[in-house]
């Protein structure tokens, strides 16, 4: 890729950071005030659903804090201590948020395990819970649309959107429990839509952790097709074999590729190394989100004395 490739490539991702640092401004500021509102509303109302959202609030707001500090620690350029930069921070940051959405699911079941012991002693004023329920719909509403330009950007613009989606449903879960407990008096409403938030979380903070054990374990990208990428190397002209084929993410967005790329003798003798080496860079760029490729390139000779080869 061209020096003026690399320059736009810079350009954009710095405009797309700052874009993301607003957004998440936004959605925190929108959190944090929820998430008040909901522990004043859950200690009036005594609603333990009412006191797990705020809970799944409170992860969500120290989510998006962490995004937030990724974001900000992800955009320094890179230096000779940090030849990829710090995008990495975006993976450690999203391994947090699901570690703490766990937690987040651990009190959420201990307290209703307690809370279905414990009924009967309970008081749950339904007017406050529904009222307070109806304004955290609301409010993660707006900061889903706050959110949904940056979700392609990086894990934790996706894990930050996912959490308030999450938030969501569960204010959903909320109001439903509250108007079941106004109508009918059935209490166990309440901890039933506690539960029922704290299984929303789960999957959530599983997906994050996968893809942040993909990512650490340097797996291949996901949607990336490696043997494709083969045969585009292979279909360039002087070129007859590759071998040691590597593809990994430094965070979901910066795909890398590495490869031994055996070539015709004369391509050296004609001085052509460059030109194909441009049109692999090119070909990985275009069709296959590679942000940065190394290739080797190797005489037919040089390739055969290598000890071992990986495909």
């Amino acid at each position: 890729m061209s020096e003026a490739a690399h320059g736009r490539h810079g350009h954009g991702h710095d405009h797309a950071a700052g874009a993301n640092r607003v957004r998440l401004g936004i959605a925190i500021a929108i959190t944090a005030v929820v998430l008040v509102i909901e522990i004043v509303g859950a200690t009036i109302s005594g609603s333990l659903a009412l006191l797990a959202d705020a809970g799944h609030m409170l992860s969500d707001l120290t989510g998006l804090l962490v995004a937030l500090a990724a974001n900000v620690v992800g955009s320094r350029h890179a230096s000779d201590a940090r030849t990829f930069g710090h995008r990495r921070v975006e993976v450690f940051a999203a391994f947090i948020n699901a570690a703490i959405l766990l937690g987040v699911v651990v009190f959420i079941l201990v307290e209703a395990f307690e809370r279905f012991l414990t009924l009967t002693t309970q008081s749950i004023q339904s007017t406050p819970m529904l009222v307070v329920a109806i304004i955290g719909a609301i409010a993660n509403v707006v900061a889903l649309l706050v959110l949904r330009g940056g979700v392609g950007a990086s894990i934790n613009m996706r894990g930050a959107y996912l959490e308030v989606l999450g938030d969501l449903v569960g204010s959903v879960a909320v109001i439903v429990a509250a108007v079941a407990i106004a109508s009918t008096g059935f209490l166990l409403a309440d901890p039933i839509a506690s539960v029922f938030i704290a299984v929303l979380i789960v999957p959530r903070a599983i997906l994050l952790l996968r893809e942040v054990v993909l990512i650490l374990s340097q797996g291949t990208p996901k949607g990336t097709d490696v043997a494709m990428i083969r045969e585009h190397v292979l279909a360039k002209p002087g070129v007859v074999g590759v071998h040691d084929v590597h593809v990994w993410s430094v965070t979901p967005g910066q795909n890398v590729f590495s490869a031994h790329v055996v070539v015709e003798a004369s391509v050296f003798s004609r001085g052509e190394t460059a030109n194909l080496l441009d049109a692999l860079n090119d070909c990985l760029s275009e069709h296959f989100d590679v942000e940065h490729s190394t290739f080797q390139l190797e005489p037919v000779e040089r390739a055969r004395s290598e000890p071992v080869q990986h495909p």
